[in-house]
């Protein structure tokens, strides 16, 4: 296993991270502890939950997963870097949701309980909440750091100006601030490349893209069409409005000898702003699968072919659209 250091930190975290997403929903308990071990074999050091995952409001669900894989041997706590979040909705209460000092206190704590661990290395915010002001989320923040339940601070779907922003009212409190950005980026979806990757590196932020696979679309869904993550409607979809560019993709990775998936997370690995991509197995077979993706090398004619194929916003801003 490859390792990197987490943005600017002093941590190093593995090349790809464990997605949980489909623990307790499309991937039972007992498949979830298998894929957690051979993670743990493959080196895999970095582990991403969410409170909300698990598709029953208010449980945890994945999180009580995660939680009783660590208490089996609790060694393997000190083994992970967890990450989890908190944003979303949370219970019936006017306040069981977004970044209110009062949601964010009650959300951590029911995190560790759920998760059996006494910190959190990495809490990130699921979403930005325009109606929190910052000095509000970080003065709770700096609470949980102090009181040595947080260790770092990260966020996701955030935009450019948005990171700018929480960095900026960090700095004014002296604090550290955000070390990690997790936003969708794949062969696909290329939008941050505009403005979020650039703020990343001006901010030494670690890029942890979510959906490397775009949902499935591209790992080979012409072969397998049933596999993909989100459902056959949605996946049957996006193929008829990207059919051309599949078809071309998928006879380009035939012509370098490798499955779709894997030229799909090879690609990222390839861009320096990002650290880890977050692979979401549902079955053992898939996270083996991608570990071929980290010895995958694509040359500047192969970047320059997948780029041809699925074209990005052409660059920077405000450079892509005007000067």
């Amino acid at each position: 296993m490859q390792y990197a250091h987490l943005g600017r930190t002093g941590l190093k975290v593995s090349r790809f991270c464990l997605g949980t997403m489909n623990f307790g929903e499309r991937t039972s308990p007992e498949d979830s502890f298998a894929i957690l071990d051979r993670a743990l074999e493959w080196g895999i050091n970095f582990l991403d939950t969410a409170n909300i995952y698990g598709a029953r409001l208010g449980e945890g669900v994945t999180e009580q997963i995660v939680g009783r894989w660590f208490a089996q041997n609790p060694s393997r706590r000190d083994q992970v870097v967890l990450a989890t979040k908190v944003y979303g909705r949370m219970g019936e209460g006017v306040n069981d949701q977004r970044l209110s000092a009062y949601h964010i206190r009650k959300a951590c704590d029911d995190s560790l309980r759920r998760l059996q661990t006494d910190h959190i290395d990495l809490y990130q915010f699921h979403h930005v909440d325009r109606s929190t002001p910052w000095e509000e989320i970080w003065q709770m923040l700096e609470t949980l750091i102090q009181q040595g339940k947080v260790l770092y601070v990260g966020s996701s779907n955030f935009s450019g100006w948005q990171l700018a922003q929480a960095q900026g009212e960090a700095r004014a409190r002296r604090l550290v601030g955000l070390v990690s950005e997790q936003s969708l980026y794949n062969l696909k979806t290329r939008a941050i490349e505009l403005e979020v990757i650039p703020a990343c590196q001006a901010f030494g932020l670690g890029l942890l893209p979510w959906s490397p696979l775009a949902g499935g679309l591209l790992g080979g869904v012409l072969n397998q069409p049933q596999t993909a993550r989100r459902g056959s409607d949605w996946i049957q979809k996006n193929l008829e409005e990207n059919r051309s560019k599949v078809e071309a993709y998928e006879r380009f990775c035939q012509t370098l000898g490798e499955e779709p998936g894997n030229v799909a997370l090879a690609w990222l690995l390839h861009n320096v702003a990002v650290t880890s991509p977050i692979l979401g197995p549902r079955t053992l077979e898939q996270l083996n699968r991608a570990m071929r993706a980290l010895d995958l090398t694509l040359d500047q004619d192969a970047l320059k072919q997948l780029d041809e194929i699925w074209p990005g916003p052409g660059g920077e801003a405000p450079e892509a659209y005007a000067w």
